[in-house]
């Protein structure tokens, strides 16, 4: 398979080994990220230290991205998808047994370590599957596949909160893990072959050789990710703010999703046809005025609105990170770019919930979606600024 020419190349041919892993450990993921700050509630966290809980998903992910990319290129895609799937199951057992809100975060913390491992895996793979003229598609397809899962999972979520208790989910994300471990094994290595080729270059080397892309394109995938944080971050504590039930906020997290899901074509379209800047600045926009508006819901209704609003800038953006990254990624160090890349995609899926955590633990919950809308709208003008000249530069290469 070559990212040259597209030939006959058919999405089908590849969906199996490519998203059905995803799509599976989505499935576990998204019926936990609705309820985990409530979780984390119930074994006796204040609104602060539930929203620390969330955030060390991403901690998790944030302190293992560098060490994950170096881990791709040297034991290849599948090896790390098997068992960064396997690493989840245990994680979430120990999150369904927990009776303590240390054992709680403890868990969490090495589930986000695995899912780092796991995205690298499946963008590295995608890279080297698909040709360059669907490249994006791949991508939106693929974070397409997590919010199919992301919807599916909190309606089975509601399902079992409902009949066993919350900590149920926790056993259905374990599964799932384990199910996408297993199905990951039956994908092809193509990367591991090319880093044997090339021999294996350090992660510092290729991250001071693209200094300037991170320095610049990659604050602008960390200033995305700290906007996309508020659904996992801030949306769960505002609806426990307002006194939802937790079988409705799964409820009302499968229809944001649903509302993703029906996006990812367009987008997809959008990203390959229309360059990346076009879908970028929705993403951001929409979570700085969706967060302005947050304040002033009161109940399901009002807050399935602002979820809905976000969720249309987040559809359109499905894969948005992981096409940029994939197209400043070098053919020579990519999976160790790729870790740092990832690096600034956690970083701002991390800074987002620590903002909340700490606006919330020094002034009131209600700061901090004020704080972040201001943000996003700010921070929309880098990342325009920033997508545009990538597409520039991307059409003048080709």
């Amino acid at each position: 398979m070559t990212t040259e020419t597209n030939g006959e190349f058919r999405f089908r041919d590849i969906a199996v080994v490519a998203y059905a892993p995803s799509v599976i450990s989505a499935m576990g993921h998204g019926a936990v990220m609705p309820v985990l700050a409530l979780r984390a509630s119930d074994l006796g966290a204040n609104a602060s230290m539930a929203a620390f809980v969330v955030a060390l998903l991403g901690i998790g992910s944030l302190a293992t991205s560098l060490p994950a990319g170096s881990l791709v290129a040297r034991i290849g895609e599948r090896r790390t998808l098997m068992g960064a799937g396997a690493l989840d199951a245990v994680a979430m057992t120990v999150a369904f047994l927990s009776t303590s809100v240390v054992v709680l975060s403890i868990a969490v913390f090495v589930s986000g370590m695995s899912w780092t491992a796991f995205l690298i895996a499946r963008q590295g793979f995608l890279i080297d599957a698909t040709p360059l003229s669907h490249r994006a598609r791949a991508m939106s397809l693929l974070g397409g596949s997590f919010r199919v899962g992301v919807f599916i999972g909190p309606l089975i979520g509601a399902g079992l909160i409902h009949l066993l208790g919350l900590p149920s989910v926790f056993l259905l994300a374990a599964a799932m893990s384990l199910c996408s471990a297993v199905i990951g094994g039956w994908m092809p290595d193509l990367g591991r072959s090319r880093s044997r080729e090339q021999g294996h270059l350090s992660v510092r080397s290729v991250l001071w050789t693209y200094r300037r892309t991170f320095a610049t394109l990659g604050v602008a995938v960390v200033i995305i990710g700290i906007s996309r944080s508020v659904r996992t971050g801030l949306l769960p504590l505002w609806a426990d703010h307002i006194h939802l039930e937790p079988a409705v906020v799964s409820l009302l997290f499968a229809g944001a999703a649903l509302v993703d899901i029906a996006l990812i074509f367009p987008g997809g379209w959008l990203l390959d046809r229309r360059g990346r800047q076009v879908v970028a600045i929705p993403v951001v926009l929409t979570v700085g005025v969706g967060c302005l508006l947050l304040p002033l819901t009161h109940d399901a209704l009002s807050l399935g609105a602002v979820m809905a609003l976000i969720a249309i800038g987040n559809g359109l953006g499905s894969g948005i990170v992981m096409t940029l990254g994939a197209d400043a990624a070098p053919a020579d160090g990519r999976a160790q770019f790729l870790g740092g890349w990832r690096l600034c995609g956690d970083i701002g899926g991390t800074g987002g919930p620590l903002l909340v955590s700490g606006l919330a633990a020094a002034f009131t919950l209600a700061t901090a979606p004020i704080a972040i809308g201001i943000f996003a709208l700010v921070g929309s003008v880098w990342v325009g600024y920033w997508t545009g000249h990538a597409d520039r530069a991307r059409l003048a290469d080709r």
